[in-house]
């Protein structure tokens, strides 16, 4: 694991040294685990105080902690940001090699820049394009007329069909699939007649999508998943779904074909959305919400079906005082059948 000084780390995350800038660390680990030498990052007073009392050499912390003589301290603004900075210099992503592994399948139409890494029995078909150093894990395939962009990660077993388009700097975690068909249907003579699934699926920059989720082409035209999104495990999206800029999207969630969600909206775990339906930008919606609604921007919902989260609570609240309300009422029904 690599080393750094205080005041190299400090310099990296314009914060400041409170302490001895010289002070080599050479690992990062939590307050509870961390040896002597390693540094920890305390977000609040108790983390702080931890912090303090554990074998660590130095601190990671926000402006407002007060030194105590005990250890170094490196001030930043925000140390849950400052954290997700500093443990790519400690915890480095492996290097893989350029070049093309031996047991990969590439066909000769296929343009592979020579910096990319294409991995063990990899499969690359006719006339798709692998940008600048892209990393192909083992068992990847990419099918015809894919483009991947430059600085692309996929993990193993990542499948995109024909015609996925990936933007720059996309990962995509291990048993995802691309572009499989949308679940179209007609009922027709009696039976579920496959309506063809001819679009692609689109995927913008910086965009990272968790294990073994599937985003379906679209019938026609184009799924779209906007720039800087993050995709957990276990999502299911739909065709022609097309989600905005900066959104999360937890695990588990299920979004049914042609919505439209905005920008940065937030998708609680277990969520199910519709289809056809318009969430407008910035909305949350809470866990295992139902939505049967279009919503407009900036609110929060939660429930199935889903409502407006004061108006849930307070639904809520008033099932919280059911037992209370029968048992007045049957005293009630009690005192009126006694009289006379």
């Amino acid at each position: 694991m690599p080393s750094f000084t205080a005041v190299e780390i400090a310099e990296r995350l314009g914060g400041r040294v409170v302490g001895d800038p010289s002070l080599v660390l050479n690992g990062f680990a939590p307050a509870d685990s961390a040896r002597p030498g390693e540094l920890t990052f305390a977000e609040n007073e108790s983390y702080f105080q931890r912090a303090v009392q554990s074998h660590a050499a130095a601190v990671l912390v926000a402006d407002d902690f007060k030194p105590d003589g005990s250890k170094t301290l490196i001030r930043v603004p925000n140390a849950r940001i400052a954290f997700a900075q500093i443990l790519p210099l400690f915890f480095p992503e492996p290097l893989h090699a350029p070049g093309i592994h031996p047991t990969a399948s590439v066909s000769p139409s296929a343009r592979i820049d020579p910096s990319a890494h294409v991995g063990p029995h990899c499969s690359v078909g006719d006339r798709a394009r692998i940008g600048a150093g892209t990393i192909l894990n083992a068992h990847v395939a990419i099918a015809e007329d894919c483009l991947v962009g430059e600085q692309c990660r996929l993990f193993p077993h990542v499948t995109l069909y024909q015609r996925t388009s990936l933007g720059r700097r996309v990962r995509i975690h291990a048993g995802a699939v691309i572009g499989a068909d949308g679940f179209g249907y007609v009922f027709d003579a009696g039976e579920h007649r496959k309506v063809p699934q001819v679009g692609q699926v689109i995927i913008h920059d910086d965009v990272e999508i968790g294990a073994n989720t599937t985003i379906d082409r679209a019938a026609l035209g184009a799924t779209v998943i906007g720039r800087g999104t993050k995709i957990d495990n276990l999502v299911q999206i739909a065709h022609n779904v097309t989600i905005g800029e900066h959104c999360i999207v937890v695990a588990q969630v299920g979004i049914a074909g042609s919505t439209k969600i905005g920008n940065y909206v937030t998708v609680a775990g277990q969520v199910g959305i519709a289809g056809h339906l318009r969430i407008g930008d910035r909305v949350t919606l809470a866990a295992q919400s139902g939505v049967m609604h279009h919503i407009p921007e900036g609110q929060k919902w939660m429930g199935s079906p889903a409502q407006p989260d004061r108006v849930t609570k307070r639904q809520l609240l008033a099932i919280e005082r059911l037992p209370d309300l029968l048992r007045r009422v049957h005293e009630l029904e009690r005192r009126l059948a006694e009289r006379p």
